[in-house]
């Protein structure tokens, strides 16, 4: 008897001991769960940043990353959660926008779905694919001559020549995820190109006598020649008028470009003596290809100039920006002679 009452003592005993030590685990699961959401809550305390997870990254190069980027604080922080959550660097390789008090939960869950923020490109008042090339670059994961091999590999295949490579490209603001294939980007850029080149467009060209590709090249001419907008229409049907004609442009833009000196005030005798195919002064017709990259509304510019019989224009001498226009030569030789004194008389070489 004395034995069976001492194993039901024992037996009474066993079902609180399990339950304090169910309580003991609860409680400090409770406290681990409170620790870890204070610990995730934590905001970043900086102004905007980026994070960029390079392709082939291993888990310490995420660490280094958001450490190098996030501070020594909230960079480790977001790693542990990043870790704690089983994130996977393959899928983190992308670029991602951090804004001041982002949760260090939210960082890190971003991260792990490879939630990428987009990357807005925008460009304009480019003269050169190298130009170019640098812009784009500076903003996504590959380099300079990744785009410019890009272009090599993609555009002839699209019936463009080497200098007529920026004719591809439309100034405007584009957005992208930073691990984009340079490919692709090339790609997307010529599809939004082609797209602005719609039907009507290119009728409107072969009723001027024109390719694409030649009122591009034709619109940087005029785009660099004036600033002023509503002078570019008629700068460019004069321009047209001298190529119906068989004239030489004579555009000192052209010029500029081709002895590579943009910052050149003055255009004089040894500038026009330049031997290059972009001189117009010395070779009839468009030079090979566009001298900048033109946006839509020099293009638009072209492709909608009004008639008119003028085949001089010279800068006014009260340099508003504007052009004195002509139909014959001794009035250009008036207008010139008006301007070159101003510049004298300004000390302009």
């Amino acid at each position: 008897m004395a034995k069976n009452n001492k194993n039901n003592s024992t037996t009474r005993k066993n079902p609180l001991k399990w339950a304090y030590a169910g309580g003991a685990i609860i409680a400090l699961l409770i406290v681990g769960s409170v620790a870890l959401w204070q610990f995730s809550l934590v905001g970043y305390r900086g102004e905007t940043t980026w994070v960029h997870i390079p392709a082939g990254a291993t888990s310490e190069a995420v660490s280094d990353s958001l450490r190098n980027a996030l501070g020594n604080d909230f960079g480790p922080r977001v790693y542990r959660l990043w870790s704690w959550m089983g994130g996977d660097p393959a899928i983190a390789h992308g670029a991602y926008r951090i804004d001041h008090s982002t949760m260090a939960w939210r960082a890190a869950r971003t991260l792990k779905n490879g939630a990428q923020t987009p990357v807005r490109l925008t460009f304009n008042n480019i003269r050169t694919l190298s130009d170019l090339a640098s812009k784009l670059s500076s903003k996504m994961e590959w380099s300079s001559e990744d785009f410019i091999n890009a272009c090599d590999t993609i555009l002839p295949k699209h019936g463009f020549t080497t200098p007529q490579f920026t004719a591809a490209f439309l100034p405007d603001t584009y957005e992208f995820y930073w691990s984009t294939p340079v490919n692709n980007v090339v790609n997307k850029l010529l599809r939004y190109r082609n797209d602005y080149w719609d039907s009507d467009r290119r009728a409107i060209a072969r009723d001027i006598g024109l390719s694409p590709v030649e009122v591009a090249t034709l619109a940087s001419i005029v785009e660099e020649e004036t600033l002023k907008a509503d002078e570019r229409p008629k700068v460019a049907r004069l321009y047209i008028n001298r190529l119906e004609r068989g004239m030489k442009l004579q555009a000192d833009p052209t010029v500029k470009f081709a002895t590579g000196d943009f910052s050149l005030r003055r255009i004089k005798g040894n500038h026009l003596a330049t031997k290059s195919a972009y001189n117009t002064y010395l070779h009839t017709g468009l030079p090979p290809g566009p001298i900048r990259i033109p946006d839509k509304s020099a293009i638009d510019a072209v492709l909608h100039s009004p008639k008119h019989n003028y085949i001089y224009m010279c800068a006014k001498e009260d340099f508003s920006g504007y052009h004195n226009f002509a139909i014959d030569f001794a009035t250009h030789q008036a207008n010139a002679r008006r301007y070159q004194a101003e510049l004298n008389r300004r000390s302009i070489n």
